[in-house]
């Protein structure tokens, strides 16, 4: 299982390889959320989401002769790059198992990394068997996205430079805000922050009607969403909170956090205006939730991770138009 001592050594594994993404602030986000609103990032991180950093502590630490092999992985987009590029990086074949319906540059950037990718209907397939499938065929080493102690270990890497950072700006208590699929990041942080820096809490934030981590955390059992299809944020889109993850946020986090892909887009137009920096929609519900649901944040500061920036041109088009409203 992941600890800290794994995270530290994934990071160790990550230094010279991973970007240190900066804490950005903006006078003007402060006053829309009504507290100070600090945002990490992770959008600025190598293939442009923190997903490099799981992927590349789960392929360095394989094995040599294991790692030779190749490896397989299943995503919507940003962990398949993370690991394609993690995987031409040691040199290895890499097999990317993606939805149909995946950002057509997500798709595209996976096959220029060096992956092999494989498409599949996530509405009538499963892709956790084709990954086995595959995995058993080819003598690939899967690397799941988010239910895999090294990946957890890996985005934990992204925690402990939150740490590091909220010292630096004196911010001793926070919420810390975290865009949530399978909870791979938002675990991975929170063990890192209770280590580190004990004031600042994880809460998960998730699109409406893909809230799994959210009811889950509500109910004290895993509950899974009733569809796989329908938002702009199909980057945190998962059927449940994974098996390793959902303990660690049961014990570590704070109550979810749902918005909408309508504040989704407009949290992504702000952050452009006034960060200067490219969100997906999945990677703007941490920065959403901080903007727009102010009565669920605690305290006069909130850190955000805006964790990820791979966004079709005309999904950008519609958040920025709504500048001009």
């Amino acid at each position: 299982m992941t600890d800290i001592a794994a995270i530290e050594a994934a990071a160790k594994r990550l230094k010279g390889v991973a970007r240190r993404t900066p804490l950005l602030s903006s006078p003007f986000l402060d006053e829309i959320a009504g507290r100070r609103v600090f945002v990490k990032a992770e959008c600025l991180q190598h293939t442009g989401s923190f997903k490099f950093r799981g992927a590349w502590s789960a392929v360095s630490a394989l094995a040599p002769e294991v790692r030779a092999r190749g490896v397989l992985a299943y995503s919507s987009g940003n962990h398949a790059q993370g690991v394609a590029m993690a995987a031409a990086r040691h040199g290895v074949a890499s097999v990317i198992i993606m939805p149909k319906d995946a950002p057509a540059l997500k798709i595209a950037n996976t096959r220029a990394l060096g992956g092999e990718v494989v498409l599949y209907d996530r509405a009538g397939e499963n892709r956790e068997d084709i990954g086995q499938r595959i995995a058993k065929e080819r003598g690939l080493t899967l690397i799941r996205p988010y239910d895999e102690p090294m990946v957890i270990a890996g985005q934990g890497t992204c925690g402990l430079e939150i740490a590091e950072q909220a010292a630096e700006e004196g911010i001793g208590q926070a919420d810390v805000l975290v865009c949530c699929g399978g909870g791979g990041l938002t675990s991975g942080i929170a063990l890192a922050l209770e280590a580190r820096a004990p004031g600042l809490r994880v809460r998960p934030a998730e699109p409406a009607g893909f809230d799994d981590t959210a009811r889950s955390l509500a109910a004290g059992a895993p509950q899974r969403n009733p569809r796989m299809e329908g938002s702009l944020c199909d980057a945190i889109v998962t059927p449940e909170p994974g098996k390793i993850t959902f303990p660690i946020l049961q014990r570590l986090a704070g109550p979810g956090l749902v918005v909408s892909d309508a504040q989704a887009l407009h949290a992504m137009a702000l952050a452009w205006q006034r960060l200067k920096i490219v969100l997906e929609p999945g990677g703007a519900v941490a920065l959403a939730a901080a903007l727009f649901l102010p009565d669920q944040v605690q305290g006069d500061t909130v850190i955000c991770i805006a964790s990820g920036g791979n966004v079709d041109v005309e999904v950008f088009n519609r958040a920025l138009a709504l500048l001009d409203g």
